[in-house]
């Protein structure tokens, strides 16, 4: 590509301090470089450092390793040039949509009068005109997110960045949205010369990107980079973009660099240890999932794109859930399908007590947070521990925020299973009818 470089990392690492002694990796070693004329997706789980990597990008924060580079020169702190779209609206409730948008100007001492020709300009480019003077509560989700693309263009940024700009809002608005933005960028309506954004949606991706950066978690790194070369418009049902959509879900759920290719479930489920990131799913998603699976026309076996399209559920969402499974031995990913094993087929057709004993012995044997609570709790004279002994373990090895979090899931999982119970009002766990 002969295009100038707008963005250049360089092994950048990104940490946070937990305690004294203690660093929470978040990135490691990324590099990356996005070139004028580019749109380019960062696509990944929760957790895999993205939305940290994009403030490091616009100088919202520091690095703790490496260098970045906008325009050939070390960011420092927050970039000339560079503007950003967040997933909420962050729209100031007492200030009209013409007065929203002023603020980024209003910052950079525009004098009033260049503010209003420019505001309102950028206002009429983004289909707002008309409610220049309404109030953020006058305004749809939809159009509340256009007074934030307004305020972020309305500085002629040189790089756009969105963080999930597009992830609060409702489908048919979203697209609608997303579909102005693509016009706008390909009839250069604007000064823009690169556009940089998170999406935890594969379709969203590939429907806006150039170029899709895949992300692996725990810490952060690039796993993949996949051009997107299909001309605009794209249709989501043309083979060329299932195609890649399917590319992305094989590389997405490929075992990451450090796993040797061999290595099998058990095996890897020995890995695990108490400071691992449970995800964030209820025992009716994962019910549901499996009966879903067990009843679909393809007996036990679905297509991951075909599922989440069938389920309505995006990567943050079905990821979480098929990850569980695998662990748990409930079911195993292959490439892009996902397919029960003897056991999922045993728990889908089991009644609801029988499932819980079959939750309640794979919960022991695969997680070791769950096995580690119901250990401690049978080594207690009274057979009980308060929720702040957990915590202070888990928060070794995690945020205070996320081993909240994980233990929280923990909990109830527990509890469903009936291997411990919970007190809430006491914050206290104990063994489930102890005598």
């Amino acid at each position: 590509m002969t295009n100038a470089p707008i963005i250049q990392l360089q092994h950048v690492k990104k940490s946070f301090t937990k305690a004294e002694h203690q660093d929470l990796l978040v990135l490691e070693d990324v590099n990356f470089i996005m070139h004028e004329g580019e749109i380019v997706a960062l696509l990944g789980k929760s957790g895999s450092g993205k939305s940290t990597l994009l403030r490091i990008i616009a100088g919202l924060i520091n690095a703790s390793a490496g260098e970045v580079l906008y325009r050939g020169k070390q960011v420092y702190g927050p970039v000339t040039g560079v503007a950003m779209v967040f997933q909420s609206f962050a729209l100031l409730p007492w200030l009209t949509v013409l007065e929203n948008v002023e603020l980024g100007l209003e910052a950079q001492g525009i004098n009033k009068a260049e503010r209003r020709i420019r505001a309102l300009k950028a206002i009429d480019t983004i289909g707002l005109d008309g409610f220049e003077s309404a109030y953020p509560k006058e305004l749809s989700g939809g159009m509340r997110q256009r007074v934030g693309f307004a305020r972020a263009l309305v500085v002629n940024p040189d790089l756009l960045l969105m963080d999930e700009a597009f992830s609060a809002l409702d489908v048919l608005t979203a697209d609608n949205l997303k579909s102005d933005l693509l016009d706008l960028w390909h009839t250069k309506q604007t000064n823009t010369n690169g556009i940089l954004f998170v999406t935890h949606n594969i379709e969203e991706a590939v429907a806006l990107a150039d170029r899709v950066i895949i992300f692996s978690s725990d810490p952060g790194t690039i796993r993949a980079e996949l051009p997107i070369k299909i001309p605009h418009p794209r249709y989501e049902q043309s083979d060329e973009f299932r195609h890649l959509v399917e590319q992305i879900y094989v590389l997405m759920t490929s075992r990451g660099r450090a796993e040797k290719p061999g290595l099998s479930l058990s095996q890897r489920q020995k890995k695990l240890d108490i400071s691992y990131r449970l995800p964030d799913v209820d025992i009716s998603e994962l019910t549901g999932l499996i009966e879903s699976l067990h009843e679909s026309e393809h007996h036990d076996r679905m297509d991951l794109p075909e599922l989440a399209d069938y389920l309505n559920l995006n990567v943050d969402d079905l990821f979480p859930i098929t990850e569980i499974m695998e662990i748990l031995g409930f079911a195993q990913v292959r490439q892009t399908d996902i397919v029960l094993t003897p056991l999922g087929k045993q728990f889908a057709t089991a009644d609801i007590l029988e499932r819980k004993k079959i939750f309640a012995q794979h919960l022991l044997t695969n997680i070791p947070l769950a096995s580690h609570i119901r250990r401690v709790l049978e080594e207690r004279p009274n057979k009980r521990a308060t929720l702040a002994r957990f915590l202070n373990e888990l928060e070794d090895y995690l945020s205070e925020q996320e081993a909240e979090r994980v233990l929280r899931v923990a909990i109830d999982w527990g509890r469903y299973a009936e291997i411990f119970a919970y007190d809430n009002n006491a914050e206290m766990l104990s063994l489930e009818n102890p005598d």
